[in-house]
């Protein structure tokens, strides 16, 4: 009974209802489940009192092997309409009876059940099964519409969760701006109740109003466009996208707004187009006790809120500092921007660091653009060369460090931010305020915690390891073999004052795995060493051409012009060094 329960709901209108039909003329109904087993009796008094005597009664059997020959027994069998009459029944009682019986079948075409209206033989005629069989048509198209009302509340289910766990507010509406459906992300992010959303218009809700509607009367895209929203506290910015609800006849019948968080986008945009910091604190190499000393003073300044200033020689590794101190900060996970302040056109840097409005000048992106400091909100924003930036652009950069906000060009909104800012320079900063080239109250906003970066002339005692290290990790790059520093230009090159720094050595060492001979490799810079002696060289010992047409001209020297050996010697193919024998043509 109790797994039943749902047919004999569903069933009870429809035998009652058959039941009306023939109430009075000494009729039952029985409604068994697809076993035989009665589940629901009703009918005449006098005849329903003669059933009950025949053990006729719910939970009783009526199956063949239980009770013989009859018509439930026989739609079990057959699971067709039967109609059987007095000695057709096995059971001897049962023979001043007419039993017209059908069976009911759910949606997937199974039997689930038998509706059987039995009364005396004289009072029966062949409508009689057509009574039955009309009920249990109309109780099959029942089981439909429930069966087909659980799946539309299955998916809505389904729907509704999926709608719920996407991290974004989603909201409906008409053309006309009414607000039809909202999931809670909505309520969290406006503030307001669903309710109180819902007896606002669209456009009261954000601005752009004019621009969504008209995007998608003319079936145009309008995705991800930073918007303002009217928040219960206060004007938040937000990523809207905005996608059209298709008819039957793909009429526009309504919109979906899709709000997400700018700075959750813009960490997305940032993994996608490789902007987080890949360096970290343990992929610096170095022994020497000042360096270490200047690591753990990076590492304990990393948490802090505090702008850094990073000095330092060009290639002492200001970038790889400032990248592995936001991957040691609480901020590791949010976006790292960097900004070469001297690489940027002076026309440019506005917009690049403060972005700028639809229409704020001519060739402005549609909607405007958000620029680094936006970008890199809840991170960290590396201003390398700040020395070179602008006096114009050093005004709005000591504004921003002061309020924490920023304004795009061509608009008076501020957007707050929250960016952890890392400034790097090659450059004396206070010989620069002296010349009038670098503000000085920028300089102590800035300068409020120094980094100082040791250059690698005062810290020879790491050179071997550094060539060790870009030795291996190079030669695995490019896929050559690595080569063996003899000692004695070892210490050539520990003796060299590497006005390059870092990345002077690096370069030394790809091309030395590159051309294969260690011999014949000059350090380059204004100096060469020539034989343990320092002699002075032109400008010309900077090109890469002359570099490489001096090789091949001692390696034909060595190998007496023979051109196999000399391509084997220097990992190339013979018509490979035809063709720049052909190109250095004095070389003939």
């Amino acid at each position: 009974m109790k797994r039943k329960q749902e047919l004999i709901e569903l069933s009870k209108p429809f035998i009652e209802h058959l039941y009306n039909f023939v109430k009075g003329s000494n009729f039952f109904t029985i409604l068994t489940d697809e076993n035989g087993c009665i589940l629901n009796v009703i009918g005449d008094e006098e005849i329903l009192e003669e059933a009950f005597s025949l053990k006729m009664v719910p939970g009783a059997y009526m199956d063949e092997k239980n009770i013989g020959t009859n018509a439930m027994s026989l739609v079990l069998t057959e699971k067709k309409p039967v109609q059987i009459s007095g000695e057709d029944h096995y059971i001897n009682a049962y023979h001043k009876w007419t039993c017209s019986a059908a069976p009911i079948m759910d949606v997937n075409n199974k039997l689930i059940g038998v509706l059987d209206l039995t009364g005396y033989y004289n009072s029966v005629n062949s409508h009689t099964l057509g009574m039955v069989v009309a009920a249990v048509n109309a109780m099959e198209k029942m089981l439909e519409i429930v069966e087909f009302n659980k799946k539309l509340e299955l998916a809505k289910i389904y729907t509704d969760t999926i709608i719920e766990s996407i991290p974004a507010g989603i909201m409906t509406s008409d053309l006309n701006g009414n607000i039809k459906s909202i999931n809670k992300h909505i309520t969290y992010m406006f503030g307001y109740t669903e309710e109180e959303i819902k007896q606002k218009k669209a456009w009261d809700l954000f601005e752009d109003w004019d621009n969504v509607q008209k995007s998608i009367r003319l079936k145009d895209s309008y995705s991800d466009e930073d918007v303002f929203v009217n928040s219960r506290k206060n004007v938040l910015q937000y990523s809207l996208s905005v996608y059209p609800i298709l008819g039957i006849a793909e009429n526009i019948s309504g919109m979906v707004y899709v709000f997400k968080e700018v700075k959750k986008v813009r960490k997305l945009a940032n993994k996608i187009m490789g902007r987080q910091a890949i360096y970290t604190f343990d992929k610096i190499i170095g022994q020497n006790k000042e360096f270490i000393k200047t690591i753990e003073f990076a590492k304990q300044i990393a948490d802090s809120r505090s702008t850094i200033l990073i000095m330092g020689e060009s290639g002492t590794g200001k970038e790889v500092f400032a990248q592995s101190i936001h991957n040691y900060s609480n901020r590791c996970n949010e976006a790292f921007v960097a900004l070469n302040c001297g690489a940027i056109p002076k026309n440019l840097i506005e917009s690049e660091l403060f972005g700028y409005e639809e229409g704020a000048f001519t060739g402005a992106k549609r909607n405007g653009h958000p620029g680094k400091f936006e970008i890199a909100d809840g991170g960290t924003i590396f201003l390398d060369e700040i020395g070179e930036m602008p006096l114009d652009m050093q005004t709005r950069l000591l504004r921003v460090i002061e309020e924490s906000a920023v304004s795009r060009i061509g608009s008076t909104k501020e957007i707050v931010v929250d960016v952890r800012i890392i400034a790097a320079t090659n450059k004396d900063l206070v010989d620069e305020v002296s010349r009038g080239n670098f503000r000085k109250d920028l300089f102590y906003r800035l300068n409020v915690l120094p980094l100082r970066l040791t250059a690698l002339r005062h810290r020879r005692d790491d050179i071997p390891l550094l060539i060790n290290y870009f030795m291996n990790r190079i030669s695995k790059r490019i896929n050559k073999k690595m080569l063996e520093i003899p000692k004695e230009y070892l210490r050539t090159l520990v003796e060299y004052d590497w006005p390059g720094n870092i990345r002077e050595l690096e370069n030394l060492i790809e091309l030395i795995l590159n051309t294969g001979d260690i011999y014949d490799i000059n350090i380059k810079s204004k100096k060469t060493i020539q034989n343990g002696y320092i002699e002075d060289t032109d400008e010309s010992d900077f090109n890469l051409e002359n570099i490489e047409k001096e090789h091949i001209v001692k390696t034909l020297r060595r190998f007496n012009g023979n051109i196999t050996n000399s391509a084997k010697a220097l990992g190339i193919g013979r018509n490979t060094l035809y063709r720049k024998i052909e190109k250095y043509k004095e070389l003939r």
